[in-house]
């Protein structure tokens, strides 16, 4: 058990600082403060520290601790002296300390910010991250504090201590002096020091995933002894699929003279088995949940599926029950899928692990699968398995209390047999990291969302995380944003998952459709033009077209350098006697497979009518391919290869064709009739794209050598070809596939942020002002500022808000002109009535003294009183289009840009994009183009263009702002009077407030619902 922290007699207990976090073998641990009651675990501790770590520690032979270093070990003031600790089953594993010092090294309390760090960690857990897990903790600890510099001396055969300094990314100077070397380490975050921090999160997480789904030993706990049941359902299944690992049944109701179970060794308990088991599958009732948590964790069990239902869909009882489920497994190093999960599925060869409710265990294939839910689980599985589709990979993770998408996502980065990842999601629990996981493996591979939960504002049931109050519009925008294929059904889901697990990405939008049906083809046609595609006239080779007649003509279209992509239509064939013939699927089938494999790699895609075995025939070209290998990313090791790897020729080919779809010059187009060469030039330039990750673009999957003719030399083998039972599903399906592949090539040369602007920007002017108006009116809710107050803090961002001027009377109105200059507007600013044109609270153009007085009296006669409408002057805009610019802060998404026009298009029609702050330059000039009403600002009827730079430089400044100072919570600038030649921005409302906590900074750590 955790000890009860005590109040210190300088700081209270500071329980914020407690984490669970992944170690780098995919492992649990718990951080938290030494309290005085921890005497007996640091001396337990200390016992099995092995000389050597103890000398190093301390730089001579200390065996053992007094009783005033155990004192002055666990008593810390948690300012000037602090003390962490790495726990797994409630004993220590790894401690640090710090120690303000002056600069003199004596002892210190602040303004003093510098501090001495020591390290010590048990010699079996030493190389599992445990130092660099309590170096990035202390350190914020540290900086809380005040502490913004650790000394720490280090013996100069210490090479493991030495590396996780040198390795941390802060900045750092190195001595050596008396013996020892001297370091000192800047503990203000840098960007590599960020990087490193990510990069071992992303190599964590990902293990801790991979060491659920290829465990080499699984125990299913629940499995009855009579047929039927959850767990002997589980068990079942894992002995159908083949597992290659040894399994085991546990149910403490099994008699004792019970060797066996489906053939399996059958115990009561984990301590029955002599070896290590990897995972459990838990099937046993909610209550009896804990005392199997309990036996798991004290046998070494490494991961948990826990089936087992009644728990946070239960109510609040049972979300508490969760909490602790969640807290008791990863206090023994422990992960959880679940509780009331469908199970896991993992079809390697060399595993083929089917841990789930599933009864049949898909193909093998190229698509990763992570579901939120069971009901939708089996619905993918089951329309994947009817397309021909097989799975790397499947994850069904129920109430999601600890395993989530974000881990799925990046465990299927590093994947080398993911190609495409399919995610089903109900909730978020923290979007700002799962963008930011989303835009890395949409880098090298597609990640297709569908988003459950979409409307009702609420989580599901059992989905214990923060509810985000960002409209699902902003949350569609912000993963496309991120290279998301953000769908709206898991038939969506299934048809986009298909043509980018087997087919070439798209070089761009222009299609070619060619089939025996007019009318089919026509209708395809229309479907391209609806989905934003660039259709060429279909090609009509009529009701006579035999399949050679398809071959020749989808080969001729494949060669074709003026389209990206073909889609195939086909209606059954119609014979002599007039009646419909089925005809043979797998003949058209087979000519479809030639002319792909003798053509350029461009996608391509079938919609057929009732032609009986042409979907299966297609589809089989990969159900039973063997998968290819995909390089890994820099820094991870190759997982073990397989016996039935694609060979190595096949392998080549398959690299070449995915470098060959990346390309985006004309010139290379042009050249795709040289084959070898083209494939040559794209391979180099693959090889040189800038900040590209070591993986290949995606590629196409292989085909079964069975199925598929040999290809040409230097071409790959064709992989699987789509089949859509209608026009509208195919092109949709094309149409993601080209947003997706126009997003990787712009997302190769990432945008950036002028640097002009850092010359007309006050960040600290604006800092100072912030602060003043806090400090001002000190509300945890914050404040709202005053025209003239927002006026003056945009301006220290080069934004400019005209201003106004009140007129509380008429003479007041006309002194405010006479100041202004002529021609004005007269506008009122109550509440009810601000930006309402439609409702006469604005009158413009009002060139003298005269004209203004009218419009007052007008106003004042129509609305109300002075008093209540609160009228302003102000001067006249050039005439051009209103926009609105909009910045808030989510605190589960965090700052969001908005752009729309203004009035109904944004209001009534929702008209409106969004962008993640920082924008780039390039995000901002999507930002303005991604509107529907966009055309309104390129010159729409023969109007003017209006001047879309100064909007873009907008755009930018106003990024800048909230995320330079989280204070500025929300930000309006309304209208924005874009005009052929500049833009003026008419009023502005600006919120402060203090900032919210961020879930993405800091030191890695586990999330706690």
């Amino acid at each position: 058990m955790e000890p009860k922290p005590e109040q210190s007699p300088h700081h209270a207990y500071p329980d914020h600082w407690e984490a669970d976090v992944v170690l780098r073998d995919g492992g649990t641990a718990r951080i938290r403060p030494i309290t005085t009651d921890d005497a007996e675990r640091l001396v337990s501790f200390y016992e099995q520290v092995s000389d050597e770590s103890k000398y190093y520690r301390f730089f001579a032979p200390y065996p053992r601790l007094s009783d005033r270093d155990v004192h002055r070990f666990t008593h810390h003031d948690y300012v000037d002296r602090v003390g962490l600790a790495v726990t797994i089953g409630g004993e220590f594993i790894g401690t640090v300390r710090y120690d303000r010092i002056d600069d003199r090294g004596r002892p210190a309390s602040a303004p003093a910010d510098e501090a001495e760090v020591a390290f010590l960690v048990q010699d079996a857990h030493q190389g599992r991250g445990v130092a660099s897990a309590l170096l990035e903790h202390i350190a914020a600890v540290a900086r809380e504090r005040g502490i913004r510099r650790f000394a720490a001396e280090v013996l100069p055969a210490n090479n493991k201590m030495i590396k996780v300094f040198r390795d941390a990314g802060y900045t750092q100077r190195r001595s050596f002096e008396d013996g020892s070397v001297h370091l000192t380490l800047d503990l203000e975050p840098t960007e590599e020091s960020l990087a490193v921090q990510r990069g071992r999160e992303q190599r964590a997480e990902a293990r801790s995933v991979q060491r659920l789904l290829a465990p080499g030993s699984v125990a299913v706990i629940g499995a009855g002894r009579t047929p039927g049941g959850v767990g002997r359902t589980v068990l079942r299944n894992l002995l159908t699929a083949g597992y290659t690992g040894r399994a085991y049944a546990v149910n403490r109701a099994f008699d004792e003279g019970l060797a066996t179970l489906d053939g399996v060794p059958a115990h009561r308990s984990l301590g029955e088995i002599d070896e290590q088991v990897d995972l459990a599958v838990i099937a046993v009732p909610a209550h009896q949940v804990p005392e199997a948590v309990a036996d798991c964790g004290e046998h070494g069990v490494q991961g948990l599926v826990v089936v087992s239902a009644g728990y946070a869909e239960r109510g609040a009882d049972g979300r508490e029950l969760q909490r602790e489920l969640v807290r008791q497994a990863r206090s023994y190093g422990m992960r959880i899928i679940g509780p009331n999960a469908f199970g896991i599925i993992n079809t390697a060869e060399n595993v083929r692990l089917n841990a789930s409710l599933a009864p049949e265990s898909p193909a093998r294939g190229r698509i990763g699968l992570f579901t939120q839910s069971g009901a939708i689980g089996i619905a993918l599985l089951s329309g994947l398995h009817r397309r021909g589709a097989g799975l790397s990979s499947f994850i069904s993770a129920g109430n999601r209390a600890d395993v989530s998408g974000n881990d799925f996502l990046q465990y299927s980065f590093e994947d080398p047999d993911t190609d495409v990842a399919l995610l089903y999601l109900e909730s978020l629990g923290n979007p700002r990291k799962f963008t930011r996981l989303a835009r890395r493996t949409a880098a090298v591979k597609p990640v297709v969302v569908v988003k459950g939960a979409r409307h009702s504002g609420t989580n599901p049931p059992g989905h214990a995380v923060p509810v985000s109050r960002i409209p699902d519009a902003t949350v569609s925008a912000l993963m496309r944003q991120a290279g998301v294929i953000r769908v709206d059904t898991v038939t969506e889901m299934v048809d986009a998952g298909i043509l980018l697990a087997g087919q070439p990405l798209p070089s761009g939008p222009r299609v070619a459709i060619l089939g025996n049906s007019e009318s089919l083809g026509l209708l395809t046609y229309d479907a391209c033009l609806a989905e934003g595609l660039r259709p060429r006239p279909p090609i009509d080779l009529t009701t006579a077209a035999s399949p050679q007649d398809f071959r020749d003509a989808l080969a001729e279209a494949l060669a074709d350098a003026t389209c990206d992509a073909v889609i195939v239509t086909a209606i059954p064939w119609v014979g002599e006697d007039g009646e419909a013939e089925t005809g043979d699927g797998q003949v058209l089938a087979a000519a479809l497979h030639t002319a792909v494999a003798g053509g350029s790699a461009k996608p391509v895609a079938v919609v057929h009518v009732e032609i009986g075995g042409l979907a299966e025939a297609l589809a089989a070209a990969s159900s039973t391919a063997a998968p290819r290998r995909r390089p890994t990313t820099a820094g991870t090791a190759p997982p073990e290869a397989p016996t039935d790897r694609t060979a190595p020729t096949d392998r080549e080919a398959a690299t070449d064709r995915t470098t060959e779809t990346d390309r985006t010059t004309e010139t290379d187009r042009e050249a795709a009739t040289d084959r070898t060469a083209a494939t040559d030039r794209t391979t180099d330039t693959h090889r040189t794209t800038a900040n590209a990750p070591a993986t290949p673009h995606h590629p196409a999957a292989p085909a079964a050598p069975e199925v598929t003719p040999p290809a040409p030399e230097g071409r790959p083998r064709p992989g699987r070809i789509p089949a859509y039972p209608a026009a509208e599903r195919a092109v949709r399906a094309l149409a993601e596939a080209v947003k997706y592949a126009q997003w990787r090539r712009q997302a190769a040369v990432p945008g950036k942020v002028p640097e002009l602007l850092d010359e007309t920007i006050d960040e600290a002017g604006a800092a100072a002002l912030i602060e003043a108006h806090l400090a001002a009116a000190p509300d945890p809710r914050g404040r709202q500022l005053g025209h003239d107050e927002a006026r003056e803090l945009l301006g220290r961002y080069g934004i400019d808000v005209r201003p106004t001027l009140p007129a509380p009377d008429p003479d007041a109105a006309v002194a405010a002109a006479a100041r202004l200059g002529y021609p004005v507007a007269l506008k009122t600013t109550a509440p009810h009535l601000r930006h309402r044109a439609d409702l006469g609270g604005v009158r413009l153009d009002l060139t003298d003294e005269d004209a203004l007085r009218r419009a007052y009296g007008d106003l004042t006669d129509l609305l109300g009183k002075p008093a209540e409408l609160l009228p302003v002057v102000q001067a006249m805009a050039p005439r051009g289009v209103d926009t609105v610019v909009r910045a808030s802060i989510d605190a589960a998404a965090g700052a969001v840009l908005s752009f729309g026009l203004a009035g109904a298009p944004s209001e009534l029609l929702g008209d409106t994009a969004h962008r993640l702050v920082p924008v780039t330059d390039r995000d901002a000039a999507e930002l303005i183009r991604s509107i529907r009403a966009a055309p309104v600002l390129f010159g729409w009827r023969g109007a003017a263009p209006v001047d879309t730079a100064a909007l873009e430089e907008l755009l930018l400044r106003l990024s800048r702002l909230v995320d330079d100072h989280p204070e500025v919570v929300s930000v309006a600038l309304e209208p924005v009077v874009v005009a052929p030649q500049g833009l003026t921005a008419l009023g502005a409302a600006v919120r402060l407030a203090p900032p919210p906590a961020r879930n993405d900074l800091g030191p890695r750590r586990l999330p706690s619902y």
